[in-house]
């Protein structure tokens, strides 16, 4: 009775594929001979227990990673600002450049934009395809 008492209790702390896989209760003579009770079938029993906590580890590296990636986001649209502001600061100085200066603030807004699409994509890819 103090057998089952303690398996039982043992089990309660344990999660339940380490408890599925030792079954101290249904121990046969073969199984006894195939599943020793030595420290290294407790270091198997134990590295089944930290599955759950390395995939919880990886899955907050992703969000972090993915969270890291997008902050370049902000940095696209302090450059489109930057950008613009150029823009009419430049026509305010010298008007009769407006085409030109025009198609150069077109320019620095498509790259500028196109690096803060290019951290966005990163993050997905961090978070969906790894």
């Amino acid at each position: 009775v103090y057998t089952t008492v303690r398996a039982g209790s043992r089990a309660l702390y344990r999660p339940l594929s380490a408890s599925v896989l030792s079954r101290p209760d249904v121990k046969t003579e073969s199984s006894v001979a195939l599943m020793p009770q030595s420290p290294l079938s407790q270091v198997t029993l134990r590295g089944i227990q930290t599955s759950a906590v390395s995939r919880d580890i990886d899955t907050a590296a992703k969000f972090i990673g993915a969270g890291a990636a997008t902050v370049g986001v902000a940095g696209s649209g302090a450059g489109i600002g930057t950008v613009f502001g150029s823009l009419i600061i430049g026509y305010a100085r010298n008007p009769s450049l407006k085409q030109q200066l025009f198609s150069y603030a077109i320019l620095g807004f498509a790259l500028s934009e196109a690096m803060g699409l290019f951290c966005l994509m990163v993050a997905f890819l961090i978070l969906f395809a790894m």
